[in-house]
């Protein structure tokens, strides 16, 4: 008789070819005319090529570009060559120009065309050279004092300060920061830009060295389609196609960060919910939650108490030091033997039974459920990006030291071991998405019950996956280091890491793909399909034939799935096991 998972997976198509694609393997799935389930539909990943589709994000940026220094101020000068040219202007009055409008090539255009006046008056360019008075003094419009004409100077506009009024000026606005940058004379009634034809000409070379800091971050800034790179000490900036897909970017750090919120790369859930996640990570409401579930106040002075020690006397801190009783906050010179002692209060109980203080402990019952639910997901949240960085030292580790020394005992070369950085790239992304997936859970709605059943149903699936891809590159790739020599079981070791990192990955790509939707196709009378539950659990390959048509019988599932090479096919991950094994080799089910 066949076991409940093989009737799962045994809807077939007329020609008795299985259509049921394996969750892990992210087969299409179609229904027949007769089911009158839905299908829970994931979309095919079309790519074998394992070393090609390592990572999602490495495996396509298309979308992004990472910039240094260099190429930030390359394309500065290439957008101030273009408007200096198109215009007919200065470089310097094209850089106050491109700062203006944020960088923008097409909108300097659009406006300078538009009413070229309008743009000169609000930018501050002057058609006009004013030339300084033709006289031997001046007198400095800052310090009032009369100086020989060669220690004045005059922007565009022709007011005149001395040279120490001058620098003074500039470095005052350089120290303020960035506000520099949209600087005009000094004269009150004149907006008059200064550029950086000035600066250079006036400021010191600490000033000079601020200012085109400031002016090389402008571009990435104040520019939308660019954002500097989140990690600590990180110098490189990110170009992005707004409106191209995925927000998933990975820095030339190799820091991944999405460029819509600047998180760490969040996939499956959407920046409003990380947002709110890490709000709630670091906000005082958690503590309110904790305090009012653990603690009760002091009936005189309303300070909140954590009770820490078995009897129900209490004595508040000084300078309150009243005494009262823990459960019903009476005074404790109301109580004694005759309310039943140190540890107990029949006046509570009474006043309980009355209904007295229902409304206070329904309040204290929901903190305290409200703080375990969320310590629950916190916890695994947190003990996952735990593992996450332990995996990413763990894979340092490979990099620098291990790879090598594997490469020597095993008498291969480094470019043949490429399977075990690709496992633990793997582990490292995945740990992240599972990561991800708690703060997922614990905003799902709690009154839809069938999603969350699905959804822990998936996460568990994933979880149990992961820790299987960990163990065997983690422990049993130990072994093989600790070897004195050569093993004839390291191909062996290769074909199962190898294999169980393409299940992993497609699993969780999978998987992403389904929270993303959200869990769209679940069934809103509360069951998912069967199909959804045969694929999710990683049951049907497509690649395995017989099955059933529509009124057979099934056929076990040892005699169905072995090919004519005499390999069998697991059902739950898809793995070609030699046919004597009595258990799959790469995911350790029995057949």
């Amino acid at each position: 008789m066949a076991s409940e998972d093989e009737l799962m997976m045994q809807d077939a198509t007329d020609d008795g070819e299985s259509f049921d694609d394996d969750f892990y393997s992210g087969g299409d799935a179609h229904d027949s005319d007769e089911d009158d389930v839905m299908d829970y539909d994931f979309n095919d990943n079309e790519s074998d090529d394992d070393s090609d589709t390592l990572l999602a994000h490495n495996r396509s940026q298309s979308n992004f570009s990472i910039l240094n220094e260099a190429d930030i101020h390359k394309r500065q000068e290439d957008s101030i060559t273009k408007i200096s040219t198109v215009l007919s202007i200065s470089r310097v009055a094209a850089g106050i120009l491109l700062r203006h409008y944020n960088w923008s090539v097409s909108k300097v255009n659009d406006e300078w065309f538009a009413d070229e006046g309008k743009v000169r008056r609000i930018v501050g360019l002057l058609e006009n050279h004013v030339p300084l008075p033709d006289e031997e003094e001046l007198t400095c419009g800052i310090c009032f004092d009369d100086y020989p004409r060669n220690e004045i100077t005059a922007a565009a506009c022709g007011h005149p300060f001395c040279l120490t009024c001058w620098q003074g000026y500039i470095g005052t606005a350089i120290s303020d920061g960035p506000g520099c940058l949209m600087l005009r004379c000094p004269d009150p009634s004149c907006s008059a830009a200064i550029g950086l034809d000035m600066i250079n000409k006036l400021a010191s070379d600490d000033d000079k060295k601020k200012y085109k800091h400031y002016f090389i971050r402008s571009f990435v800034e104040d520019n939308r389609k660019t954002k500097w790179c989140p990690a600590p000490g990180c110098d490189y900036a990110v170009d992005f196609i707004v409106g191209s897909g995925s927000y998933d970017v990975t820095c030339g750090c190799s820091y991944s960060f999405c460029w819509n919120c600047t998180e760490e790369t969040h996939r499956p859930v959407d920046c409003g919910t990380v947002s709110k996640w890490i709000l709630k990570n670091s906000a005082e409401s958690e503590n309110m939650n904790w305090i009012l579930a653990n603690s009760k106040p002091c009936p005189k002075c309303k300070r909140p108490i954590e009770k820490n020690q078995g009897c129900m006397h209490i004595t508040c801190t000084p300078p309150c030091k009243f005494e009262f009783c823990w459960l019903c906050l009476g005074p404790w010179t109301d109580h004694g033997e005759r309310t039943g002692g140190f540890y107990a209060c029949n006046r509570y109980e009474a006043a309980k039974q009355e209904g007295v203080f229902d409304e206070s402990e329904k309040r204290r019952e929901m903190a305290k459920n409200s703080l375990e639910r969320y310590t629950h997901y916190y916890e695994r949240w947190a003990t996952n990006q735990s593992s996450r960085q332990k995996a990413l030292a763990d894979l340092q580790q490979m990099q620098t030291v291990h790879l090598e020394k594997l490469s020597d005992k095993q008498c291969q070369p480094e470019s043949q071991l490429k399977f075990i950085i690709e496992a633990w790239l793997q582990i490292v992304e995945c740990r992240r998405v599972l990561k991800w997936t708690y703060a997922y859970g614990y905003y799902l709605p709690e009154h839809e019950h069938a999603k969350r059943q699905f959804f822990e149903y998936l996460q568990g699936e994933a979880e149990s996956g992961l820790e299987r891809l960990h163990q065997c590159a983690e422990k049993e790739l130990q072994g093989y280091l600790d070897a004195e020599g050569p093993s004839k079981e390291f191909n062996e070791f290769r074909t199962k890491l190898a294999g169980l990192t393409s299940v992993t990955r497609n699993y969780f790509e999978n998987l992403v793909q389904a929270l993303e939707n959200g869990l769209a196709d679940v069934d809103a009378h509360g069951a998912y399909s069967r199909a959804a539950s045969s694929k999710s659990l990683g049951g049907g390959s497509s690649k395995a034939k017989g099955g059933r048509g529509k009124g057979t019988t099934s056929r076990s599932s040892s005699s169905r799935n072995i090919d004519d090479s005499g390999h069998w096919s697991c059902e739950y991950c898809t793995y070609a096991n030699v046919r004597s094994a009595t258990a799959c080799q790469m995911c350790q089910q029995r057949r």
